[in-house]
């Protein structure tokens, strides 16, 4: 077997050597069998580069993707695109936009083109150049074009971007034009904003908006949600301000809305929204106060939303609307055996209505547990009751519903 060389520059590792502080990279030489493929070199080449990148080697990295580039194989356009990289990790920008020029000549329809453009519009910004958004013919590049732009010279930036999402572009560029100008703390972005959230004639736009003006602002935009919420009669548009209000964590308006709008709808939304905040007290407040019966139905699911267990057994065990008892013992099926299963079971031992006890099954159905069903069956009289407990545990597959049906099967 002829063995040849292939050198490759690696950082040399000194563990021996601790006094040093930089330790200068070297060259090693791995030596691959001469009747193995070309592909197989070119890989080992490849990742060697790769390794030399992550190691933050750029002229060693720069030197061993270029020899990959040079054998014209699999991975020569991504070896193209590495070695510009780290051409522009070292500085070199000149040399880092010609190797992604020879890349997009050389491979036009590569996967790595997308990336070369990006880099190619880092690289020009870094240079100082001013890259015209409305001059690229990509929608990525047009966007990172603008987010350079937005830092340097947000004057010209905005009306693009203010453009861009209303046009008839597509709803995912609209909306990664939006998050732009959301993130900017330009008084100018924050105006144009604002506007795309009181403007209706665009739904989507409209909702974006709402949501990043809730993710990325303080008192002051949440005072336009109030105010959008106030003057829209879309119920869409005031559900997307509600969900907001839970994203910034805004209980007292979530809460001003559960207490007083009149929509039965929106109430219900903020009472959800006010559970995914783990809002307990208040909750349980209102759904003493509360007299319809959809809202307090609302504050039990926001409750299991919130875990709140406690006040789910509370109402389980004093509430007299046989509706409302049933919405609670669900909810507590929901939260799972390990926290609930004893509950559950106490109140079918204790409430002879066969509604609230089925609901209690299906509860302990819900959460799988097979084996508080069992107990149940093993001592329910009632024909009805212990066959509704069966037809559960037949659909349930667990040892103990199955040494149970065998049980049964047996008798």
């Amino acid at each position: 077997m002829r063995l040849i060389p292939i050198a490759i520059a690696l950082a040399a590792v000194v563990a021996a050597a601790p006094a040093r502080a930089n330790y200068a990279p070297m060259a090693e030489t791995i030596y691959v069998d001469a009747d193995d493929s070309k592909a197989e070199k070119e890989e080992a080449l490849y990742d060697a580069g790769s390794d030399l990148l992550d190691d933050h080697h750029w002229r060693q990295a720069a030197e061993t993707f270029d020899a990959v580039a040079k054998m014209h194989g699999p991975h020569a356009d991504g070896a193209l695109y590495w070695h510009a990289y780290a051409y522009n990790k070292m500085g070199n920008r000149a040399d880092a936009l010609a190797k992604l020029n020879e890349l997009r000549k050389s491979y036009p329809k590569s996967k790595w083109v997308e990336d070369a453009k990006a880099l190619e519009v880092e690289i020009r910004q870094s240079l100082g150049e001013t890259v015209r958004p409305g001059r690229e013919e990509d929608d990525d590049v047009k966007l990172i074009a603008l987010r350079g732009l937005m830092e340097s010279d947000p004057d010209r930036a905005l009306p693009i971007l203010d453009e861009m999402i209303h046009s008839s572009k597509s709803s995912k560029l609209k909306d990664r034009a939006l998050f732009v100008v959301a993130q900017s703390n330009n008084k100018k972005a924050r105006e144009l904003l604002i506007r795309a959230a009181e403007n209706g004639a665009d739904r989507q736009v409209q909702e974006r908006a709402i949501k990043y003006i809730a993710l990325f602002g303080g008192d002051i935009n949440r005072k336009v949600l109030a105010d959008v919420y106030v003057s829209s009669n879309d119920v869409t548009v005031k559900k997307g301000i509600i969900r907001s209000y839970m994203l910034c964590g805004d209980r007292v308006r979530l809460l001003t809305i559960a207490k007083s709008e009149p929509s039965v709808q929106l109430r219900g939304e903020a009472i959800t929204q006010l559970g995914l905040l783990g809002v307990r007290t208040e909750l349980a407040d209102l759904y003493t106060s509360e007299q319809a019966i959809e809202i307090r139905k609302k504050i039990l699911s926001a409750m299991f939303l919130g875990g709140n267990g406690e006040k789910l057994a509370e109402i389980a065990r004093s509430e007299n609307n046989v509706e409302l008892k049933r919405t609670a013992i669900r909810n507590l099926g929901l939260l799972g055996g390990s926290r609930t299963g004893n509950l559950l079971i106490g109140f079918y031992d204790s409430d002879g209505n066969p509604e609230i006890r089925k609901e209690v099954v299906n509860a302990l159905f819900i959460q799988g547990n097979a084996a508080a069903l069992v107990g149940l069956a093993r001592r329910e009289k009632n024909p009805e009751l212990r066959r509704d407990i069966v037809q559960k545990l037949a659909l349930m597959h667990s040892k103990e519903a199955t040494d149970y049906l065998i049980e049964t099967l047996k008798e």
